[in-house]
């Protein structure tokens, strides 16, 4: 009988009535068995946040953050083993999930840097008005109170690492409740929690399922929910709790645009390759990756085929085969809802280049031109290795064409010219305008969410303590300046 993984309750280590199964989307193997919070047991998790979030807004900073430090050098010295656990639950190759260990051991160095200078406070003179002689107003940020932080399972280690450490840096308790699929990379995270000096009801990891949630979203005593996942649930959540302050990070339909000026063979070899990889590396399954190729019609007919020939190159297979580029999507059931958009703008009238074929959970790296507009493919974020490329009449054509689409979280843009990238910057409706590479760029800490239905605020560790704290303004009355 396989051992259950505990959940963390207020800091340690907790059983409920139920438990669930963790299972490889590569091959269905069992990979853990997870033991499910009993009502009570959440009701216990939230009360002890609730009851420590002034006693730990007011933690010394050096306090959190050698907690954050401890963390991130035991992510690094457990790497190998975390990133094999990654790729068991989620499916994902184990070079990519490598490099997700190493972004959350950042994530939580970036974490303990802010932790220490965070909220230092700025002095405003106020006589600058006759009213205000010998007035100085101070501002601080202070905690919002508890987050409640929901992870999805495309990057199970890293999206839970962007709730928990920023929240820890400013001193703003945190709940986090993993995806069902993938929680065994943040059970394991707080572990590595366990071992600090935080204080007990400063964070939980419930493994809380979906359907459950609708109560704790709308707990007057959680006013900060942080939510990366699809729009529907996000503007769903953010509906529900008008009064609450929701961070949202809902995905998109990354564009890369390649325009004229990038036309030698190595410039199209080179955008080419990034492209092939971009559009495959967690098989489609991350919101920046590459879903739309918007290429001027100067090089559009020398870039297609060269797209078509590195997509088809991609390594797909076993996701524990350090060669494997490309693995399973999440579930079988993910599989099949991209093979059904594909199909149906085949059937609309799109040339299928490469790719199109499902077996499993596994979806053939997938290439179309000609994608007709009304269909899902053209519209939707398909969340899956595949990519469509269309021909841009210049320019503006290229950038109107990034702009047509109700997502706006991060673009690429293929050129040398600083002019075209600084019209790029101001033209393209997007969160994050990435020049000469792909839109899947992200480092932990710049600032990193979209506009219209990409989501509402930012990530990146600074930022989000923005979004989890407020600006509170001290005027110290009788001062000599």
């Amino acid at each position: 009988m396989p051992s259950t993984h505990a959940f963390w309750l207020a800091g340690r280590q907790a059983t409920g009535e139920t438990t669930f199964d963790v299972t490889s989307p590569w091959d269905g193997r069992h990979v853990g068995t997870v033991a499910v919070p009993t009502d009570a047991q959440i009701e216990e998790a939230v009360a002890a946040a609730y009851a420590v979030r002034e006693s730990f807004a007011a933690t010394p900073a050096h306090v959190r953050a050698a907690a954050l430090t401890r963390v991130g050098e035991r992510l690094a010295e457990r790497a190998e083993e975390i990133a094999g656990l990654i790729s068991a639950e989620n499916g994902k190759p184990v070079k990519w999930a490598r490099g997700e260990v190493g972004r959350a051991v950042s994530v939580f160095r970036f974490a303990a840097e802010e932790a220490r200078r965070f909220n230092g406070g700025e002095a405003q003179r106020l006589d600058t008005d006759a009213g205000g002689t010998g007035r100085l107003a101070l501002t601080r940020r202070f905690p919002k109170g508890v987050v409640l932080g929901i992870a999805p399972f495309n990057f199970p280690l890293n999206l839970c690492a962007h709730k928990i450490a920023p929240a820890i840096a400013a001193g703003a308790p945190i709940i986090l409740k993993p995806a069902p699929a993938t929680p065994l990379s943040a059970l394991l995270l707080g572990e590595l929690l366990a071992e600090t000096e935080l204080p007990a009801g400063s964070w939980s990891v419930l493994t809380v399922e979906n359907d459950r949630m609708p109560a704790l979203v709308q707990d007057e005593r959680l006013p900060v929910i942080s939510f990366t996942g699809s729009d529907k649930v996000g503007y769903a959540i953010m509906d529900s709790v008008p009064r609450k302050h929701c961070t949202l990070e809902l995905g998109g339909n990354g564009a890369a645009v390649v325009l004229a000026d990038y036309a030698s063979d190595a410039d199209l070899d080179h955008a080419a390759a990034r492209i092939a990889t971009f559009a495959n590396y967690q098989a489609g399954q991350s919101c920046i990756s590459v879903q739309r190729v918007i290429a001027d019609s100067s090089v559009y007919d020398r870039l297609l085929p060269r797209i078509g020939s590195a997509v088809a190159a991609q390594v797909t297979g076993d996701p524990a085969d350090a060669a494997t580029e490309v693995g399973p999507l999440v579930s079988e059931a993910a599989a099949r809802r991209v093979e059904s958009w594909v199909d149906e703008a085949v059937a609309a009238g799109a040339e299928l280049l490469t790719g199109g074929k499902r077996e499993g959970a596994s979806y053939a790296p997938t290439v179309l031109a000609g994608v007709p507009g009304g269909v899902t493919l053209a519209t939707e974020e398909v969340f899956g290795p595949v990519l469509t490329v269309t021909r841009a009449e210049g320019e503006q054509a290229a950038f109107d064409a990034v702009n047509d689409s109700k997502f706006g979280l991060q673009a690429g843009v293929f050129t040398h010219d600083l002019q075209a990238a600084f019209r790029a910057h101001r033209a393209l409706e997007v969160g994050g305008v990435v020049i000469g590479d792909v839109p899947s760029y992200r480092a932990d800490q710049m600032p990193y969410g979209g506009v219209k239905q990409s989501g509402v605020g930012r990530e990146g560790v600074r930022f989000a303590m923005d979004d989890y704290t407020y600006e509170r303004v001290l005027v110290l009355t009788g001062i000599d300046l």
